[in-house]
């Protein structure tokens, strides 16, 4: 008797886990499983580098200096509704999945080093025919964004930076799906579970306000981190950081900079704006009350503003860094 009951106790405990694990087990989405939610026009795709990549270019053709957004960390392109919006009533905006993000999806060879980010941007915006660009970018888009203009100085008109990345720093929070993402160990557990939980965590850490945070959004972000290959490409971008080892490449830009920060960032300290300010010859610093880690996405209205104020302003020649 009492085997018996022992054996029904298992198959119950059994019963439960299986219940527990098929509530959060997350198999891969196919691209095209995607496409009709996130890739509507004005959605287009390009081949660069093997990749059949997700981009968006919208607004007047004839602008000849078009302004490029790059997104950070598990973003996509979407990110940027709100400035591009805005924007492109004046202005040619292009923007895309960078590879490993979005309908995007990994790289066909493993390489997501920082460099060749940049080089890929430039690569897709040659293949646009686009020679001359203002670049913004947020988070690690910010760090590509200035990596750019690093390496092709005479390319970038000017830069923005959004609670960009570039030098050493102590995080007072990281999404729980990055920290997950950083254990090898856990590495593989996160390409086959993903409780919408985690995802709806992670993005309401990176804002100021978590209530601005809407099931819609979480629900995009959920999808495009199941596009396949990208869960397995996130630990691997992680492995291939080499933190902030060329931040004295800040340095040597000398072009009209905007910086933008969350005065609320826990994932990269305000001061960071500070540091890129003091370090980027013709570098300005607006911090944002209230605001997070993705102040353009927390409030699209409240920042593009002073986008369209420094898009405006005349061209100088550079100013001198300050020691």
């Amino acid at each position: 008797m009492l085997l018996a009951r022992t054996l029904i106790l298992l198959f119950l405990l059994l019963v439960v886990g299986l219940l527990g694990v098929s509530a959060i087990w997350a198999p891969d989405r196919a691209p095209e499983d995607l496409l009709a939610r996130y890739a509507l026009p004005p959605s287009r795709f390009i081949t660069i580098d093997g990749m059949r990549v997700h981009y968006r270019d919208e607004g007047p053709a004839q602008d000849s200096v078009p302004l490029v957004l790059l997104h950070g960390t598990s973003a996509s392109l979407h990110t940027w509704d709100g400035w591009t919006d805005a924007l492109s009533q004046n202005h040619r905006v292009i923007r895309m999945d960078l590879p490993g993000f979005g309908i995007t999806g990994p790289s066909p060879t493993d390489d997501y080093a920082l460099d060749r980010y940049a080089q890929f941007t430039l690569t897709l915006l040659d293949s646009l025919r686009v020679t001359r660009f203002t670049i913004a970018g947020n988070s690690l888009g910010g760090e590509i964004a200035w990596r750019v203009a690093a390496a092709a100085p005479a390319r970038v008109q000017r830069l923005i930076l959004v609670d960009a990345t570039g030098y050493p720093r102590i995080s007072t929070s990281v999404p729980v799906g990055f920290r997950i993402a950083r254990q090898p160990r856990l590495a593989w557990l996160t390409t086959r579970i993903l409780p919408r939980s985690v995802v709806a965590a992670s993005v309401r850490d990176v804002y100021g306000d978590p209530d601005r945070v809407t099931d819609s959004l979480i629900e995009r972000y959920y999808l495009l981190t199941l596009r396949a290959g990208n869960r397995a490409a996130l630990p691997q971008r992680f492995a291939q950081e080499s933190p902030a080892s060329d931040s004295l490449r800040i340095r040597t830009l000398t072009l009209p900079t905007l910086i933008l920060w969350g005065a609320l960032d826990r994932l990269i300290p305000p001061d960071h704006a500070d540091r890129f300010a003091r370090d980027i010859a013709g570098g300005r610093r607006v911090i944002f009350p209230g605001l997070g880690h993705v102040p353009h996405e927390e409030d699209p209205a409240g920042t593009v503003a002073e986008v369209r104020r420094f898009l405006a302003e005349p061209i100088t020649a550079p100013a001198t860094r300050v020691p």
